[in-house]
């Protein structure tokens, strides 16, 4: 039987933009604000549910954006941005999404989110940075789901994306590969999963998209030495590469020490075939095969097509899910167009026609038997 889960959902909109101007504003205490995040989770978790899904994302809601989530998450906060006690707050991350935590005039560097029309803000490192887990919010999301009866999927962000993505400040930046963070970062990497372990989660799901990029070959030596040091039987780990084809990497993603591999075919259905061969036997194959548009009669027959083949290869390890454009909340202030208002709605039609995909699917299967 086909699985049916989802990368991430959208949780910008109308509701959200407006609990964060009335934060801002004064006219919301932090108490409401994250009354109004609790409510929109719930609710977008019962519409996921509702839509027919088998495992629900957990950890992509986001004020800002899901990189500025984890710049809090592993203690990425200057420290005039701490409150007297040196702690992250919620009241952090909106200074530094304004701006108020940059050693730069205006706020921290934006970045397009790959191949989506999402930004995110730059993670700013020092040559002697630091990493301790310093932000609750993904474990109190984690709660929050699995006290309202959830099957759940935390979602990650990857060590190796995290830094490729961030930004150097400081005088010897210029001298500093910042790849040299990583043996810093891993461990809290490891402390955030033996977390989610602790509170009964199965799979986590890690997102390392620039495993779509051409590589230098000490980042592709880094990922088989940061995902041997991660490995543990508990949480399970779903590598997604997201957004487009593996390419070159196709072979490193396909061996690293993880129980499943996600992969986007709507931005690069060619990939296919390789990825059946090169797929080791015990692993799960997550294709993301809807990109959010309303889907044809005819569109859905080839996608069952692609289906089918996958599934005579993998059998029960195949999973179905929306494509890889990575939903999240990013800031709509500055950038209005990044945000679409009825991105909730049309995410829960695209989780529909997954569940549809993967009914119809074992219906065949059940047939053919």
């Amino acid at each position: 039987m086909a699985l049916a889960h989802n990368p991430g959902f959208p949780h910008a909109g109308r509701e959200l933009t407006q609990a964060r101007d009335a934060y801002r504003q004064g006219a919301l205490d932090e108490a409401g604000l994250r009354a109004v995040g609790r409510e929109l989770r719930a609710a977008h978790w019962q519409a996921q549910k509702d839509a027919g899904l088998d495992l629900l994302p957990v950890g992509d809601f986001a004020w800002h954006d899901p990189l500025l989530n984890h710049s809090l998450l592993f203690g990425v906060v200057p420290e005039h941005c701490r409150d007297a006690a040196g702690r992250v707050s919620l009241a952090s991350q909106f200074a530094m999404a304004r701006g108020g935590c940059s050693d730069s005039a205006g706020s921290q560097a934006l970045g397009l989110w790959f191949a989506s029309h999402e930004y995110y803000r730059a993670p700013e490192f020092t040559v002697d940075q630091k990493f301790r887990l310093s932000w609750e919010q993904l474990f109190e999301e984690v709660e929050e789901a699995l006290a309202l009866g959830h099957a759940i999927k935390p979602v990650l962000i990857g060590p190796l994306t995290y830094l490729w993505l961030g930004k150097v400040r400081g005088a010897a930046r210029e001298d500093f590969d910042k790849l040299e963070l990583l043996e810093r970062l891993l461990p809290i990497y490891g402390e955030v999963l033996g977390r989610l372990a602790g509170l009964g989660v199965e799979w986590v799901q890690i997102d390392e998209p620039i495993l779509g990029l051409e590589l230098p070959q000490a980042w592709r030596t880094a990922f088989e030495r940061a995902y041997n040091l991660l490995q543990a039987p508990k949480p399970q780990k779903l590598l997604a590469t997201r957004f487009a084809g593996t390419k070159d990497n196709l072979g490193l993603a396909a061996n690293l020490p993880v129980a499943g591999l996600h992969v986007d075919l709507v931005g690069a259905p060619e990939q296919l075939p390789a990825i059946l061969d090169r797929l080791p036997a015990y692993k799960v194959l997550s294709l993301g095969v809807v990109d959010g548009r309303e889907v044809s009669r005819g569109e859905r027959a080839q996608v069952l097509a692609v289906l089918h083949q996958a599934q005579e290869r993998v059998g029960e390890r195949l999973w179905i899910s929306p494509s890889g454009v990575r939903p999240g909340s990013l800031e709509d202030a500055d950038q209005p167009e990044a945000a679409p208002q009825d991105g909730p709605a049309c995410a829960v039609r695209t989780c529909q026609e997954v569940a549809r995909l993967a009914r119809a699917l074992d219906q065949t299967q059940v047939e053919a038997a």
